[in-house]
């Protein structure tokens, strides 16, 4: 593992190789200085075709992430909060293990339930009683 790898947990770790970074100019803070250099750091990474994970984990990651995806199946992640090009660099880098970490979570399985007989009958009784305080303040029809 490079130090230049971004670390998603202990089994995980995103090679450098795959990672796709840019520089440009950032807007914002920095007076003159911001017009000369390029800081803001733009991280693409595709997960559908990363060797980082496992067929399903890759499968489980794209589907999760499916929103963040461009076009050409690339996560696309912009730092431009620093005026330093490292430091947005290694934001970036964080915010990309912070979201695949979350994407491979395992989700919990939901177990169907139904509501108990008490609570059923409780229900239906609270709906007979709103029916009757609403039945009472109509007037009362001629006949």
């Amino acid at each position: 593992m490079e130090s230049d790898d971004i670390v998603i947990d202990a089994t995980h770790a995103i090679p450098a190789s795959e990672l796709l970074v840019r520089a440009s100019r950032a807007g914002g803070a920095g007076g003159q200085h911001v017009n000369t250099s390029s800081t803001r750091i733009e991280l693409l990474w595709s997960p559908g075709t990363s060797a980082a994970l496992t067929a399903n984990e890759r499968e489980i990651v794209v589907q999760r992430l499916t929103t963040r995806l461009d076009a050409a199946g690339f996560i696309r992640l912009v730092s431009s909060e620093t005026r330093s090009q490292l430091q947005n660099r290694e934001r970036a880098k964080d915010r990309l293990a912070e979201l695949v970490r979350a994407a491979l979570v395992p989700r919990k399985v939901r177990r169907a339930t139904k509501p108990s007989r008490a609570a059923r009958e409780r229900r239906i009784t609270e709906k007979k009683q709103q029916s009757q305080k609403k039945s009472e303040r109509r007037r009362p029809h001629p006949d």
